[in-house]
């Protein structure tokens, strides 16, 4: 361990100035946070109802690879927010 020497620096001046960097830190930190917002996952319903098509056809984008189907047991979800990105990606 190595051995670190402060000289002429009181402990409160030290502290103060730890105190001074890390509220630094902490803002820049506060400026660039973008909150990770939690999934929601939907029926088979659901997610025909959202996309306006039929549960056939539905099952039919699932084959094709279209959509990603999360399986829970014997039931089957889809992913809201990668809907949402693949609906905005293909109309660029």
């Amino acid at each position: 361990m190595e051995t670190i020497q402060f000289i002429s620096t009181s402990p409160n001046a030290l502290a103060n100035l730890i105190d001074e960097k890390i509220k630094t830190q902490l803002d820049e930190l506060k400026q660039n946070f973008i909150p990770k917002e939690p999934d929601e996952f939907m029926s088979r319903n659901e997610t025909a109802k959202l996309l306006k098509i039929s549960l056939v056809c539905l099952h039919d984008w699932m084959n094709k690879g279209i959509l990603k189907p999360y399986k829970m047991g014997n039931k089957t979800y889809f992913s809201r927010k990668q809907i949402t990105e693949q609906m905005f990606n293909s109309n660029k």
